[in-house]
């Protein structure tokens, strides 16, 4: 019996209307356009406004989208995983949420946090689903409202993150199309130098915590720019070299959008070159764990089956993965 594989069959994304420019950022922090833009790529990014909506919003949005371009039934779906950093509550899980808003009724559904690695998390942990035979329709999300946790006086984060969402279909194959290898790694010795220090069990809000702004997102950026270039970078070569992959036979790096000079990195090691790596960071800037299922909504129309993909990501924790990707339409 040939292997299953599970294979992405559908992709949607989603973003708010509002755009941030940053242009409108130099009016609220010392910053400029120049700046930004050779520092981190980032030329705008949307923004989800309108009260009481959060990231449920946005990821209901993208599988209502997928749902429609897959002729899915919700009644069909098996399994929904969220990969999220700002979930609109503590519980109940967002991916609870989002069946609920689309009409997914009585199945698993439940959210994975691992930062900014969260969708390579969600899509390796999602494909034993399929793998084993247990689930036909897998949908794996990533999304974040990132302006949720974002201090707007800070110039070093708030020029980075954007809100948006995106999710795959995951369905078996047996023609050796589909995620064909992972890897995911972590390290908690990470956690002073990017985190949202309260809001959990070890500081929860407090006057204090308020006034020592610990509710926003921290980053100590040297730091993590020297963590992420090298793991990222390793990784994505890592499961080049196990699968016996040269720059040449990669049609696309995916890669997280957190940084231009990171992506430039990364590509670099795996010997692959800029025209062939998925870059949107200059119109959405890091939205977290949808930047990977962004790129891949942005590119369909580019994707051609048989081609391989090495998804690659570095976020908090710290967190870093990769994901071999035959596509498979």
């Amino acid at each position: 019996m040939s292997q299953i594989r599970a294979a992405i069959t559908g992709i949607q994304g989603y973003v708010p209307d509002y755009i941030l420019t940053n242009a409108e950022l130099e009016k609220m922090v010392d910053t400029n356009d120049e700046w930004i833009t050779a520092r981190t790529g980032i030329k705008e990014r949307h923004i989800l406004k309108g009260e009481g909506l959060g990231t449920s919003h946005m990821a209901a949005e993208a599988v209502k989208g997928l749902l429609a371009k897959t002729h899915t039934a919700p009644e069909e779906v098996d399994l929904l995983i969220c990969a999220t950093t700002t979930p609109d509550f503590i519980f109940p899980s967002t991916a609870n949420l989002i069946c609920d808003m689309v009409g997914i009724k009585s199945i698993g559904s439940f959210d994975i946090q691992a930062a900014c690695s969260g969708f390579v998390y969600a899509l390796t942990v999602g494909s034993q689903f399929i793998e084993t035979g247990k689930y036909k329709k897998v949908i794996i999300v990533g999304a974040d409202k990132m302006s949720a946790i974002v201090d707007y006086t800070d110039r070093t984060t708030c020029v980075l993150f954007g809100d948006g969402a995106g999710a795959v279909m995951l369905e078996p194959n047996t023609e050796g199309f589909g995620i064909i290898d992972s890897i995911i790694r972590s390290d908690g010795a990470g956690q002073p130098f990017l985190n949202q220090k309260a809001g959990g069990s070890r500081y929860p809000p407090t006057h204090e915590t308020i006034d020592k702004r610990w509710h926003y997102a921290y980053q100590d950026g040297p730091s993590v720019f020297k963590f992420a270039v090298t793991n990222m970078a390793d990784v994505a070569a890592e499961i080049m070299e196990r699968n016996h992959l040269t720059g040449d036979d990669v049609a696309w790096l995916v890669p997280h959008q957190a940084n231009k000079r990171i992506i430039s990195a990364t590509a670099n090691r795996m010997k692959v070159g800029m025209d062939k790596v998925m870059l949107n960071i200059q119109k959405y800037g890091n939205t977290t764990a949808a930047t990977i299922p962004l790129c891949l909504w942005d590119y369909e129309s580019q994707l051609n089956k048989g081609d391989n993909l090495i998804l690659a990501a570095f976020g908090g924790g710290f967190t870093w993965g990769s994901v071999y990707v035959k596509w498979g339409y």
